[in-house]
């Protein structure tokens, strides 16, 4: 008999295949056609729990919880804490000379210690934001198909119309709070990315918890998938996305029909839907069709519209003047651009006592084929047409900045260098300190770099950028520039919505939000030339904010969770997630 026979005679029949325990589900006898059931525990304890991310605490689980919960060998030894563990990462991410790479690790680390990840990001927050959000996360969405490493969000393509409320009770958490919502058609300033633009609704709810303290198992990213007509990404063989066109017209209304319905149905009134990245002609109808009718935002739109204005309103402390003393230019007449125009009017009126249509008249934007004036009104897109005034047409922003005479140049055009040496030194020419927002994401795709606005108006510029630029060195002063960054905003306001109980968002609750943001600017940020306070008070200013929103939230009739809690800002605080790890019983 030779060795095989010898084994196999006394092997128990019952018995794995190489031996052991009885294989009581016929997982290691079954062929690749035969079903296994994939059975699991309520109770997460030992392996299961050292994999759970929600629960997983590595080195830093106690000698007590390890005898409790059966992890005795399963871990080292040592027992350390979550400080000694934060330290480790951030050294170890630190030696990674590649965003991308940080940006991986840290994804890595949500997936299997999602406490020890919002430590890291709300600690670190200055450092880190870059690494989870823009600029590195454009890249991310780019190479989404090649890093995937497991699902983080939920994806409802045309294949699940007609079953989109089955798709979201797949969903192991049902109590959500805030859903933020992409089609992938303008992740940024990269255009059309389909599928893989799940990066961002993953990045900005990473950044809901970490800057805004909403619960990490409240908050869920959806990227819907019609298509791309990315022709890169049809022939890339890791594209993760239906591989056709882009739906468009009923089909693509119908999908995002029966996604809102489905919303509402699973989730309730209460639940924030931000629309995020959607290409411009969809931004604005989703915005206008579901806002009477749900808790919905666009953070392109009215995010980027809040944060701005809350410069502005910060920037004229330093030059002096109000909104009103002002005129101004865009680059860009998009959903940022037009969504920044309509609330900086809006405010104008609100503290002037005009109409919208005067204080419009002081605006003026700037799109592909040059000035938007009274001439191309036919050919406009609707969100276009208030703002095409009278005025002879005119064909570059050089041109316009020579003839309009702005005080404030704003860029949201999604085009990189577009702000010239040539555009800026006129701006300089009759401004004593213009102010110059180049607003664009990623870095990349900034109409000038801080360095570049520096520069060319001798250091009299107040600059601002929506990604992060490093300090300038000009003639022995440094120059800190300021990030009109979305961050400041989107998560107060979320949270904000989410402890008053709103049902609809109104524009006063952007313009709450803005008004709390620049009243966190102090003289010593001035000093700096800054406008936005720093990163590393985030929270304090997320608390800040969403307690002006709660109160205009209230004072608008708007609120269910009621009655209305005495100290908004400390109640704000209150309802905070915090990272530090629980006790297990």
């Amino acid at each position: 008999m030779d060795n095989t026979r010898e084994v196999e005679a006394y092997m128990d029949p019952k018995a794995t295949v190489g031996g052991g325990v009885e294989d009581a589900y016929g997982e290691d006898r079954a062929t690749e056609e035969q079903l296994v059931t994939p059975w699991t525990f309520s109770v997460a304890s030992g392996y299961s729990l050292l994999r759970d991310p929600h629960h997983n605490k590595g080195l830093a689980f106690t000698e007590k919880e390890r005898d409790a919960h059966y992890l005795r060998g399963l871990l080292p030894p040592i027992v350390a804490s979550q400080e000694l563990q934060e330290r480790k990462l951030m050294r170890s991410l630190r030696q990674y000379e590649v965003p991308l790479q940080r940006y991986v690790a840290m994804v890595d680390l949500q997936e299997r210690n999602e406490r020890l990840f919002f430590k890291l990001l709300i600690d670190n927050v200055e450092e880190l934001l870059p690494v989870v959000y823009t600029p590195t996360v454009g890249e991310a969405c780019q190479k989404y198909g090649s890093i995937f490493r497991r699902p983080q969000g939920l994806y409802i393509s045309l294949k699940e119309k007609g079953k989109i409320l089955e798709v979201l009770k797949n969903w192991p958490v049902w109590s959500i709070q805030v859903i933020v919502v992409t089609d992938g058609e303008r992740i940024l300033g990269l255009g059309d990315l389909g599928c893989q633009g799940m990066g961002i609704p993953v990045g900005k709810l990473a950044l809901y918890t970490a800057l805004g303290g909403l619960r990490p198992s409240a908050c869920l990213p959806i990227t819907i998938d019609v298509g791309t007509n990315n022709e890169q990404l049809l022939n890339d063989e890791f594209y993760i996305g239906l591989r056709q066109r882009r739906a468009r017209g009923q089909e693509y209304d119908d999908l995002l029909h029966e996604f809102m319905c489905a919303v509402k149905q699973q989730y309730g009134e209460k639940v924030l839907v931000q629309f995020e990245d959607f290409a411009n002609h969809n931004a604005f109808d989703l915005l206008t069709r579901y806002s009477k009718t749900h808790l919905v935002f666009n953070d392109d739109i009215q995010g980027t519209a809040s944060v701005v204005l809350a410069g502005l309103v910060a920037v004229f402390k330093l030059v002096g003047g109000t909104l009103a003393d002002h005129t101004y230019l865009f680059l860009g007449a998009g959903e940022a651009g037009t969504g920044i125009a309509e609330l900086i009017a809006l405010e104008m009126s609100r503290q002037t006592g005009t109409p919208i249509e005067q204080n419009r008249e002081k605006i003026w934007l700037v799109d592909s084929k040059g000035l938007i004036v009274s001439s191309r009104l036919e050919s406009l897109q609707h969100f276009k047409k208030p703002w095409a005034h009278d005025h002879e047409p005119v064909n570059n922003l050089l041109d316009a900045v020579k003839v309009i005479k702005p005080s404030v140049l704003i860029g949201t055009s999604g085009v990189g260098k577009t702000f010239t040496q040539d555009v800026v030194e006129t701006m300089a020419s009759f401004n004593e300190k213009p102010v110059i927002l180049a607003l664009s994401n990623p870095t990349s795709q900034s109409e000038c770099t801080a360095e570049e606005a520096y520069t060319w108006t001798k250091g009299r510029a107040i600059f601002a950028s929506g990604s992060p630029f490093d300090p300038v060195e000009y003639e022995g002063k440094t120059f800190v520039p300021g990030q009109a960054n979305n961050a400041y905003i989107f998560p107060g306001l979320g949270l904000g919505l989410v402890i008053s109980g709103a049902i609809r968002v109104h524009d006063e609750m952007l313009l709450a939000a803005s008004e709390a943001l620049a009243q966190q600017v102090t003289q010593e940020n001035f000093d700096k030339g800054l406008i936005y306070p720093p990163f590393k008070s985030i929270r304090k200013i997320s608390a800040h904010i969403a307690a002006n929103v709660a109160a205009k939230v209230y004072e608008l009739g708007l609120a269910t969770r009621l009655p209305r809690p005495e100290n908004l800002v400390k109640y704000a605080e209150s309802c905070m997630y915090t990272p530090a790890y629980r006790s297990y019983r």
